[in-house]
């Protein structure tokens, strides 16, 4: 039972660098999905209202919220050694992800209101702000963070411990390794198939008896 304990935490384990640069890519798009509707407005890269570190709920809720919770999943890719914790800070940013994309829609449902309205002369720059805010941003961090769950996922040949050498336990019977065991010879008549004479019969007073038929006295 301990054995079986000590593999299965053994196949648990993974090298910190399988999810680290996924990680720290994760945590660089949630940062900036959590700070740049405060600093876009500073380089008329923004969403209304046009003011820097301007705070309202609808941003908390569909911006900082996610952008924390991406920053959140990269970190525990970055610190993890096992696999669970990789793959649950994977899914912690795929989840942050798929807000981004689809918190937007579902804001009026849920009311907590809008993010605002691009702030944009041209079609051009709205779509580089949607996609650079909401529904790209989030694309990419999907994509990351699925790649980080794929890669902590597999068990690679590198990741099994090398097993011991089994080493004989000295006993009463122990063989010694310098023994010989001399293979068997058979006969030239056993090895074409015939049967080998019986013995003759011991000489003595029932010996006639094993005789067939047997003799009258």
């Amino acid at each position: 039972m301990k054995h079986a304990e000590n593999d299965h935490s053994g196949g648990l384990r993974m090298p910190r660098s399988r999810g680290a640069v996924c990680g720290l890519l994760l945590v660089i798009l949630g940062a900036w999905g959590a700070l740049i509707p405060f600093v876009g407005p500073h380089f008329n890269f923004a969403y209304t209202p046009d003011q820097d570190w301007a705070w309202s709920s609808a941003r908390g809720w569909l911006e900082v919220l996610p952008g924390a919770a991406t920053v959140v999943g990269g970190l525990l890719l970055i610190v993890a050694g096992n696999r669970v914790t990789a793959m649950l800070g994977g899914w912690v940013a795929v989840a942050a992800g798929a807000w981004f994309v689809l918190g937007g829609e579902v804001a009026p449902l849920l009311g907590i209101g809008s993010a605002g309205d691009p702030i944009a002369a041209t079609e051009r720059k709205r779509a580089a702000l949607e996609v650079s805010y909401f529904s790209g941003l989030g694309a990419l961090i999907v994509f990351v963070a699925a790649v980080a769950v794929a890669r902590t996922a597999v068990r690679l040949a590198r990741d099994v411990e090398p097993l011991e050498p089994v080493r004989a336990v000295p006993g009463p019977y122990e063989v010694s390794p310098d023994a010989l065991t001399a293979p068997r010879v058979e006969s030239e008549s056993t090895s074409r198939g015939l049967r080998r004479p019986r013995a003759a019969a011991p000489a003595g007073s029932g010996a006639n008896y094993l005789r067939w038929p047997h003799p009258q006295k």
